[in-house]
């Protein structure tokens, strides 16, 4: 019996993209990278090529990365990639959920379905309103509806005046189409991120900030511990990611003096976070999962 051909969605060069890639070269001996940038659906013909491979003839697909930046154009690479899922290629994630995350309204509103406890969060296209909301939150932070990373995110804080918080919503607007105003909470310093593959729970590793920025992501000096959650909170995480049908996922928690909150669930979780926060291979437990899954098809 030959060997499945599972290619992966990614961003070449990548630590996390190639990785993944190794992995599954490991064990089927065939590797395939793709960048969404060049591939071409060709309806006259009935292909998705990508430098010459019909991406329809393969048995899966892994959306590890879709885009370096989230934007509207990124739900257009999904509905390509959804071509060969119609075709009969395994995608994990499945497109339907990986656009359920694309756009943050989207996602959060399917962990508001779920009752899932988020930050006080307030979305409109009003200015007043929205300035409104920011004073009533004290401290609040701007989040546009594409981005990963806190990249785009303004915050805002009782101390700033009204003039420049009315001043910070307007250049907000003049890129954003809405305003999505979630209020800030109390960290200790750290988040978490829980990891799943296939729903079942893998580990948790902390983000821990580097005391010179409002945010614990790696991009602005964070870095990664380990960290042992309780069965309550595991539960948490695992009721988060079920709001949407993930092959993997990272989701995102925070500890309050309120009680734990979910920021959001990530389609698109690095590997990185598991294996130097907890010492895991989460890329190798990843790829265990989707031959698994193809040998079942």
């Amino acid at each position: 019996m030959s060997k499945p051909k599972i290619g992966v969605i990614g961003i070449p060069g990548k630590w996390s993209t190639e990785v993944l890639a190794d992995r599954l070269e490991a064990q089927t001996g065939f590797r395939a990278v793709i960048d969404m940038n060049q591939v071409e659906l060709c309806l006259d013909s009935q292909r998705l090529m990508y430098q010459g491979l019909d991406l329809t003839t393969l048995d899966g697909l892994i959306i590890k990365k879709i885009s370096e930046v989230y934007s509207p154009a990124t739900e257009d690479r999904l509905r390509l990639l959804s071509y060969a899922e119609q075709a009969g290629v395994r995608l994990f994630s499945p497109t339907h959920s990986v656009g359920n995350l694309i756009n943050r309204l989207a996602g959060t509103l399917a962990l508001q379905h779920g009752q899932i406890p988020m930050p006080k969060t307030r979305v409109t296209e009003n200015l007043e309103l929205a300035f409104e909301t920011v004073r009533a939150f004290g401290s609040a932070i701007l989040k546009p509806l594409y981005s990963t990373k806190a990249r785009g995110m303004i915050m805002l804080t009782q101390e700033d005046s009204d003039e420049f918080v009315r001043n910070a919503l307007e250049e907000y607007r003049q890129i954003q189409s809405i305003y999505y105003i979630q209020q800030t909470v109390s960290l200790d310093g750290r988040d978490l991120g829980m990891v799943f593959v296939g729903g079942e729970y893998v580990c948790t590793y902390a983000r821990v900030g580097n005391k010179d920025s409002w945010n614990t992501t790696i991009n602005s000096g964070g870095r990664y511990e380990g960290f042992e959650p309780d069965a309550e909170l595991i539960e948490l995480g695992r009721k988060a990611q079920a709001c949407y049908d993930l092959s993997f996922t990272t989701v995102d928690i925070a500890l309050t003096d309120q009680g734990p909150v979910v920021f959001e669930v990530s389609a698109f979780g690095g590997f990185k976070g598991a294996l130097e926060g907890c010492g895991v291979d989460a890329a190798q437990i990843y790829a265990d999962y989707v031959l698994k899954e193809v040998a079942k098809s």
